[in-house]
């Protein structure tokens, strides 16, 4: 089986960058299932429902979310009624929407996806543990499939890799997403597809696909401004996994395509 993740889409760049690659990338890697992670698709931070059923319409199979998956309120209001986007699974029990599910790629298989989120520097959401979620998890999912795909949300490398060591060789791939920069190490580690940070898709001339002068002012003033998107330089990123039978990942290889 053949999974193509597409790193944190910001903005309208990351947007037009999936449309405009999306299938070339499907023919050319015959991907069996697409994993989109949307965290900042609209203006940057969170996911609104119009890009969320355009993003399914392109070829998106599941979208996860972070610490920004309640941003949006039109997708906040109605999470609960799509089936395909995942909200972080270790948030509170009361939190609408859900955190895994199990899906069918084109060729029948059956494959769940998750997501977690980190404890670390995330202010304005709080998660419970997420190794601890982690076990729950892969107990409940194993007796469904052996492909199991965790999306790891976390800015905190740290953490990020102690939850990597928890989950390896317990799971097809955990992907780390959020800080917006890939990283150089994907490896498999005990059948075990990771890497740090997919990247992200989007402007790559830019600060996290945000426009590089506001950023830097805000750090200057202390005053947060997200109201200019950066477009100069568009790229997608992402990782491409390879699985055998049994669910264990047998390649992970990173994508970096600029769009013309």
């Amino acid at each position: 089986m053949k999974i193509l993740y597409i790193a944190e889409l910001v903005g309208k760049a990351g947007v037009y960058c999936f449309k405009k690659l999306i299938n070339e990338l499907k023919k050319e890697t015959e991907a069996d299932f697409v994993i989109v992670c949307a965290d900042g698709a609209t203006g940057a931070g969170g996911l609104g429902m119009n890009h969320a059923g355009y993003l399914q319409k392109l070829g998106a199979n599941v979208i996860t979310l972070g610490d920004f998956c309640f941003y949006k309120k039109d997708l906040t209001e109605n999470i609960d009624k799509t089936r395909n986007i995942l909200r972080p699974a270790n948030l509170s029990k009361h939190s609408p929407g859900k955190g895994e599910g199990v899906f069918k790629t084109k060729r029948g298989e059956r494959i769940a996806a998750a997501v977690l989120l980190g404890q670390s520097s995330f202010s304005r959401i709080h998660a419970e543990n997420p190794i601890d979620a982690l076990e729950i998890l892969l107990t409940r999912l194993k007796k469904e499939t052996p492909f199991i795909i965790m999306d790891f949300h976390a800015q905190a490398t740290a953490e990020k890799q102690t939850l990597f060591a928890a989950a390896s060789g317990h799971c097809t791939a955990v992907i780390g997403s959020h800080c917006r920069v890939q990283t150089a190490d994907a490896r498999i580690s005990g059948g075990t597809a990771l890497i740090t940070d997919a990247g992200r898709t989007g402007s790559a001339l830019s600060c996290g696909g945000n426009d590089a002068r506001l950023r830097i002012n805000q750090y200057i003033s202390g005053i947060p401004d997200w109201t200019k998107e950066a477009w100069d330089y568009p790229q997608l990123q992402g990782v491409l996994i390879e699985a055998n039978a049994t669910g264990e990942a047998a390649a992970i290889t990173t994508i970096c395509r600029n769009v013309g």
